[in-house]
C-alpha cells in the first residue's frame, strides 16, 4: 500500500495537564503535570498513522530554529519521511500551550510558520509517491487554503484518495459555503461536533451530516466522550460509542481518531469497524500527557476491540 502524505502545519506543544480550571487575567492556576512534545493536528495524525504501521510522508514548513529542528527530529524518529519539510530562515516555528483536563482542553497558539505552506509546495512528483493525501487545520493553514481545491484535484487525478480535518476556526467565521463546496474533492471529512455544527449552520451533528451529504464524501463527526457518528450507505445514522479508558489528557485525541479511522478505511474494513478503530485510537491516546505520548499501535487497538465486541 502506498504511503499517506500529510500536508500540514508544524509546531511543538507545551501541555499542562490536570488543570481544574482555566486562568483569567490577574489570576494563576496550577497544573499537576507537564510535557513538551511534538504538536499540531497534522503532526499528531501523521505520528498516529506511523504508529499503526502506515508509511507516511510529511510536507510542511517550519522555522529554521530550535523548535523546527525539534519537530523534524520527532517526525523522523517516528519513521516519517521528512524530505518535503522545509526549514526556512526568517520564520519562527509555531508553538501551542495546551491547558488540559481529562475531559477537554483549551489551547493558546502562536502560529509562526503554520500559515506558510502553499499548495505549490506539494508538487505532483511528491503526490505520485503517495496513495492518500490528508490535510488538517484548514483554518490555520491560510496560505494553503486558496489552492487546496486544486491540490485535491491534482491528487485525485494521480489516483490518491483525500481527507480533511477542518479544525477550529480561531476567527469563528467558518466560511461554511466555501468549505462545503470544497467537499466535492474530499473523500473523508473529519470534523468534531462543534466544527460540524458551525460549518453547516445546523444545531446538531445529525443535521450537519445531512448538509454535508453530497454523494461522495464520507463525513464522520467526532463527539468526544459520546463517540462518533456518520451516515451509512443507505443514509441512516450510524453511531459508535466512545471507549472508556483511564484518561489523563485529551490533547490530540481527535487527530489520533483520524489516524485510526483512515488506517481502517484505507484497508476496506466495514464502516462500523472503521468508526471503532477511530474511537479506539482516540481513546487510547488519552492515556498519556500530550498528543503523541500514548498513541496506539495495531496490537493495542485489537486488544481494546476484542475486550469490547
Amino acid at each position: 500500500m502506498k504511503p499517506v502524505l500529510v500536508a500540514g502545519e508544524i509546531n511543538a506543544d507545551l501541555v499542562f495537564s490536570g488543570c481544574t480550571s482555566l486562568p483569567s487575567f490577574g489570576r494563576e492556576v496550577l497544573a499537576s503535570g507537564f510535557r513538551q512534545g511534538p504538536g499540531s493536528s497534522s503532526m499528531i495524525c501523521a505520528m498516529g498513522l506511523a504508529r499503526l504501521g502506515e508509511a507516511v510522508l510529511f510536507a510542511g514548513v517550519a522555522g529554521q530554529d530550535g523548535w523546527g529542528g525539534y519537530c523534524v527530529a520527532a517526525l523522523r524518529e517516528a519513521g516519517i519521511d521528512v524530505d518535503a519539510v522545509q526549514l526556512r530562515p526568517g520564520l519562527r516555528t509555531g508553538l501551542t500551550v495546551a491547558l488540559s483536563a481529562a475531559h477537554d482542553r483549551a489551547l493558546v497558539t502562536y502560529p509562526g510558520a503554520i500559515a506558510a505552506l502553499r499548495a505549490q509546495d506539494v508538487p505532483d512528483a511528491l503526490l505520485a509517491r503517495a496513495g492518500h493525501l490528508h490535510v488538517s487545520s484548514y483554518y490555520l493553514q491560510s496560505a494553503l487554503r486558496p489552492g487546496l481545491r486544486g491540490l485535491f484535484e491534482r491528487a485525485h487525478k494521480l489516483g490518491l484518495t483525500t481527507s480533511l480535518d477542518p479544525g477550529f476556526d480561531p476567527d469563528e467565521r467558518w466560511g461554511g459555503d466555501e468549505l462545503i463546496g470544497l467537499l466535492a474533492e474530499v473523500d473523508v471529512f473529519l470534523p468534531n461536533a462543534l466544527e460540524a455544527c458551525a460549518i453547516s449552520g445546523k444545531p446538531s451533528p445529525e443535521e450537519a451530516l445531512q448538509t454535508f451529504a453530497n454523494g461522495r464524501t464520507r463525513t464522520v463527526v467526532k463527539r468526544g466522550g459520546e463517540g462518533c457518528i456518520t451516515l451509512d450507505d443507505d443514509g441512516r445514522h450510524l453511531a459508535v460509542p466512545a471507549f472508556a479508558v483511564d484518561a489523563l489528557d485529551s490533547t490530540g485525541a481527535g487527530d489520533s481518531f483520524d489516524a485510526g479511522f483512515l488506517h481502517a478505511w484505507r484497508r476496506g474494513r466495514p464502516l462500523r469497524d472503521c468508526l471503532r478503530w477511530g474511537a479506539a485510537c482516540g481513546a487510547l491516546s488519552t492515556r498519556g500527557i500530550g498528543g503523541t505520548a500514548s498513541q496506539a499501535d495495531e496490537a493495542d487497538v485489537e486488544r481494546l476491540l476484542a475486550d469490547h465486541p
